[in-house]
């Protein structure tokens, strides 16, 4: 069985926060200035980046711009996530209140 790791959540000025599975905010995402979203840790140090990839889904980086893994479209919705070598490391769904809820596999 998954265990739920943590939910996302729109704010507002169209940034998106991170919560832990017991509700402290751990970080942020805010929209990069040519696309896809960079990533920023609880005291605002930036720690990565996310961009669209060549075939759907999105392919994720650390703050030194090294591949760090990618997400794509689960075949029941929600999306599935996946370290550097393609394995399979989580999902995401959506959550009843909006937002998402993040579990490891």
């Amino acid at each position: 069985m998954s265990k739920k790791e943590g939910y996302s959540r729109k704010g507002i000025f169209g940034n998106i926060n991170h919560y832990d599975a017991s509700g402290r905010k751990v970080g942020e995402s805010r929209p990069g200035i040519l696309g896809g979203m960079n990533h920023y840790d609880a005291n605002g140090n930036k720690t990565g980046s996310s961009h669209q990839g060549l075939l759907g889904g999105m392919n994720h980086y650390d703050a030194k711009g090294n591949k760090t893994g990618s997400s794509h479209q689960g075949i029941l919705g929600g999306v599935n996530h996946y370290d550097e070598k393609g394995k399979k490391t989580g999902h995401s769904n959506h959550g009843i209140l909006g937002g998402w809820n993040h579990y490891d596999d």
